[in-house]
Parts: structure tokens; C-alpha cells; sequence
């Protein structure tokens, strides 16, 4: 059973089912690769909301669960050793998810490995590149006069997209016939780049057809709808 004592978040979000996964979070392109994870796995998770409006990022009983104060973060009350096992870093949580549920990644080794590498380039290059992006088109970043970031990020975004439509040639998914969690974690950001950051037209998108293909099938997955809304606002 989770303590309050162990886990001082548990004290600014009292879980009402202690017994489940908790979940802090909020509907970024990071937040919801966990939410759309857990409800495709079908584990029961009980979710906060960790709001930005009111800093709760930056409260001290948040940090003592993600110490850089980064959604989302998760604590299982029934981990791998017995015992509640907390996590911080959307990957690292997908990967977890996986192996605790036994889908969405591939049993087969080598193809494993595979679908790690392809997790790997989300997290180092499609979330901080499309986040670029976001900060010089709609955010603050857009006060500049020097134009050269912004135009930076955009040609590195089109390389990035050209590499996922390339893997998409030909293919249902990102690992082939097969959904998984790379999928999970790649096109929430491709989503919020043409949607919430409105950058659609900045990156052609619709010169990458197997991306705006694929990211369409994701989106009409009821499990990534769900996803998409958790967790709502209170």
C-alpha cells in the first residue's frame, strides 16, 4: 500500500485508489504517451492533474517524485520487486508500462531492440526539435527579430518528419505491421506540431504522406482519444 509518508505527493494528491497506478500529469505530447499507454494496456491507473497554471510542477511535494520537475511521473503501488515503485521520464515510464502489461513492444529480441532505438530518437530528437519549433512560432521565442532559430528548428523538424516517412514507406506502422509503443510516442508530438503549434504549414506537412497517413489511423484508435483528454481539467 502507498504511504503518505514515502511519498509526499501522495499528500497534495490524495489518490482515491491507492491501489492503482497514480498518475501526474497533464495533456502535453509527453503527458499523453503515458495516459494513451495506459489505457491501450488496459492497467488501472487513477490520474492527477499537475497544473502549470498554478505551478504545481514546481511545488516541493511534485519534485520529490520528478526531481526536475517534469511531467509526467507515475508511482505503481504494486512494482516489479513487491513493493511501489516510482518512475519519472515518459520513455523510461513506456517502457515500464510494456513490460508490465506484456504489449506493445516486440517479444522478438532483435526487433526489440528495434522499437527501443526508434523510443530512443523520439526523446532525443523529435520531442526537443518539435519543442523548438513550438517556442519560436508561438511562444515567446516569436518576440525575436533574428528569424535564424526559428528556421533552424523548421529544417531540422522537415529532416526528422522525412525520416519517419521513409520508416512509414510501405508500412502500417513504425515497427511494421504492428503497433506499438513508438508509435505511441512519436505522434502525439507530430500532432501537437500541426495542431497546438499550428506549425503545419511552416514544415509542409503534406509533403509527408505516409506521416499525415499513419497519424490519422492514430488519432481514430479510441484508446488514443481517451489519452488525449486525461488528464481533464478539474
Amino acid at each position: 500500500m502507498l504511504d503518505p509518508s514515502t511519498f509526499p505527493i501522495m499528500r497534495k494528491w490524495p489518490p482515491k485508489f491507492p491501489d492503482r497506478i497514480q498518475l501526474y500529469s497533464l495533456p502535453t505530447p509527453n503527458g499523453v504517451k503515458v495516459s494513451i499507454m495506459l489505457e491501450e494496456t488496459g492497467l488501472a491507473y487513477e490520474p492527477h492533474r499537475v497544473s502549470f497554471s498554478t505551478n504545481d510542477h514546481k511545488t516541493p511535494e511534485f519534485e520529490s517524485l520528478s526531481p526536475h520537475m517534469k511531467i509526467p511521473a507515475i508511482i505503481d503501488p504494486n512494482g516489479p520487486n513487491g513493493g511501489p515503485l516510482p518512475l519519472f521520464e515518459s520513455g523510461a515510464i513506456l517502457l515500464y508500462l510494456a513490460e508490465k502489461s506484456g504489449q506493445l513492444l516486440p517479444n522478438d529480441k532483435a526487433a526489440r531492440f528495434e522499437a527501443i532505438q526508434w523510443l530512443m530518437f523520439q526523446m532525443g530528437f523529435i520531442g526537443p526539435m518539435f519543442g523548438q519549433v513550438g517556442y519560436f512560432h508561438k511562444f515567446d521565442g516569436r518576440a525575436f527579430e533574428d528569424k535564424r532559430p526559428l528556421e533552424h528548428y523548421v529544417d531540422e523538424s522537415k529532416r526528422l518528419l522525412g525520416v519517419i516517412d521513409r520508416r512509414l514507406q510501405g508500412c502500417a506502422w513504425m515497427m511494421g505491421d504492428e503497433y506499438t509503443l513508438v508509435d505511441i510516442s512519436i505522434f502525439p508530438w507530430v500532432r501537437n506540431l500541426i495542431g497546438y503549434y499550428g506549425a503545419g504549414e511552416l514544415v509542409g506537412i503534406n509533403d509527408f504522406s505516409n506521416v499525415t497517413r499513419v497519424l490519422e489511423k492514430f488519432r481514430a484508435r479510441p484508446a488514443v482519444a481517451r489519452g488525449l483528454r486525461i488528464p481533464a481539467e478539474n
